[in-house]
């Protein structure tokens, strides 16, 4: 069959369900269900895809949707449900507007500084679930906390869950990680310190937002990016997003101390609710996140010995059954998912809960998830079917045959596009790196360059990618609202992936 014809007929199910979301509006649970189903058949008829390897390829996308993805969500959910049962939301509620009352500032700690932090130990939707919904609590619309947190949890994705999206991309391209991940963090640079702007005019919804905190707003992201670049130059992957979200809510957390501002200079009212928290009740409220945190880099490979101990606490078995079939994976110690579940059950039950009603909550919690769980379940599977059958490679390789030696500025557009279609910068990068270092050696540029920007680029669509929004929704209770996000992050996204493409391309005759 035609290899135009080809790319347009595997292009019809990310199509459609944009169209789904964001102009008809379906429930994402339904539309990705549906689309799943579509892609099956076209894989079927159109690419040839044995029937038991379309399934078991939609079973194997399934099994990993639900185990580490989804497990971490209902896992982040579950940390703040408990938080609210033992009110230790209300104090950490309180140490933030002893910090600022300013909202603008309140989404620069929270959103950017603690969702990139978020982003950097854990990732897997961490970095949306648990910042939008502490938003949402202190009393920021629902839609908009999701909205947020979604747009602020773009460039630190590259780094997250301490680097396995850049440690992957090398191992597949069989590229050095250190200048990859040098290069990655130049490309970025820029966003790094424009995406606290956005953020604040956001909040605001006027540029006029930026009065009284232009400063602060530049030293956000100006404390993320430097430590970023200089830690991927020297170090490599594993801690650029978490030096630099660290860096990051010292100096901001720091400058709002110094130079207090308030909300009226944006319009707002302010409420004072400056009331003390002893520093035993800040420990308590924060126990489960220090937990988290303390967990997280503990089994990281930061720690070698604990990481490879627990690592073997898994199982390996064949899913897929067709042509390129590997062993998946399931470590069930070392991943997010249950090392956020074991610090919310010590931090819960440090705070006074029973460990009996924590249960509770936690069965509660997975069923509140029920139509987050379908919808990314069902998005995986159709990740898989999509990358098994050969639809990827028929949209690239067009992609590939049109642009020619302009190729680097769509580059980060397929990025993005893997993205999207998996919600993972890692399944990104395992699709598309090996791609991007072929045609960089064909059209003469630097491969590293090139490579890094499929990274790059996948952190653009992690903003409307079906199972970050399902995330999104799940956190703030706005289930049912996907359409209505993806409306609002997808124009934020092209322009990112256009900006991104430019100065991609622009690099490429100079590295």
């Amino acid at each position: 069959m035609n290899i135009y014809l080809l790319f347009f007929i595997a292009l019809a199910p990310i199509l459609w369900l944009m169209i789904s979301l964001g102009v008809i509006k379906l429930p994402a649970h339904k539309t990705c269900t549906i689309t799943m189903v579509f892609t099956m058949i076209l894989a079927i008829f159109i690419w040839k895809m044995p029937f038991m390897s379309a399934i078991t390829a939609a079973m194997e996308g399934a099994i990993i949707g639900l185990w580490p993805i989804m497990i971490v969500i209902i896992a982040a959910i579950f940390t703040y449900n408990v938080a609210v049962y033992t009110k230790s939301l209300d104090i950490i509620k309180k140490m933030l507007s002893n910090i600022t009352t300013d909202k603008r500032i309140q989404v620069l700690i929270l959103a950017w500084g603690f969702g990139g932090f978020l982003e950097g130990v854990a990732g897997y939707g961490t970095a949306v679930a648990i910042p939008a919904s502490i938003l949402a609590s202190l009393g920021f619309e629902p839609l908009f906390a999701a909205i947020i947190c979604l747009i602020a949890n773009t460039v630190p994705t590259a780094f997250g869950a301490v680097g396995i999206p850049v440690t992957t991309l090398a191992k597949v391209t069989a590229l050095d990680v250190i200048p990859l991940s040098y290069n990655i963090t130049l490309q970025l640079g820029a966003f790094i310190v424009l995406i606290p702007f956005a953020l604040v005019i956001m909040t605001t919804r006027s540029i006029k937002g930026l009065k009284g905190v232009v400063g602060i707003t530049l030293a956000s992201g100006l404390s993320f990016a430097i430590p970023q670049i200089i830690v991927a130059k020297y170090l490599g992957s594993e801690l650029p997003a978490l030096v630099g979200s660290i860096c990051c809510m010292i100096v901001t957390i720091g400058i709002a101390k110094l130079f207090p501002t308030s909300n009226t200079d944006s319009g707002e009212k302010v409420v004072n609710k400056d009331e003390k928290v002893t520093i035993k009740q800040g420990l308590l409220a924060w126990m489960p996140y220090i937990l988290i945190l303390l967990f997280v880099l503990l089994t990281s490979p930061l720690f070698p010995g604990i990481h490879e101990s627990l690592g073997h606490i898994k199982s390996s078995f064949t899913i897929y059954t067709g042509d390129g079939a590997t062993a998946t994976t399931f470590k069930w110690i070392a991943t997010p998912g249950t090392l956020i579940i074991m610090a919310t059950l010590i931090g819960g039950y440090i705070q006074g809960a029973k460990i009996s009603k924590m249960l509770k909550i936690f069965l509660s919690t997975i069923k509140q998830l029920t139509k987050s769980t379908i919808t990314i379940l069902s998005i995986v599977a159709m990740a898989k079917i999509m990358g098994y059958s050969g639809m990827i490679a028929s949209i690239a390789v067009v992609l590939v045959k049109i642009t020619g030696k302009y190729f680097p500025i769509i580059s980060p557009i397929i990025g993005a596009l893997g993205t999207f279609v998996t919600g993972s910068d890692t399944s990104s990068n395992i699709l598309f790196g090996a791609l991007q270092k072929e045609v960089a050696s064909t059209i003469g540029v630097n491969n590293y360059w090139l490579v890094a920007s499929n990274t790059a680029g996948a952190t653009a669509g992690k903003m409307i990618s079906p199972q970050s929004i399902a995330v999104a929704t799940s956190a703030t209770g706005m289930i049912g609202s996907e359409g209505k996000i993806f409306n609002s992050t997808v124009k934020f996204c092209i322009g990112y992936v256009l900006v991104l493409g430019l100065v991609v391309y622009f690099g490429s005759l100079f590295v």
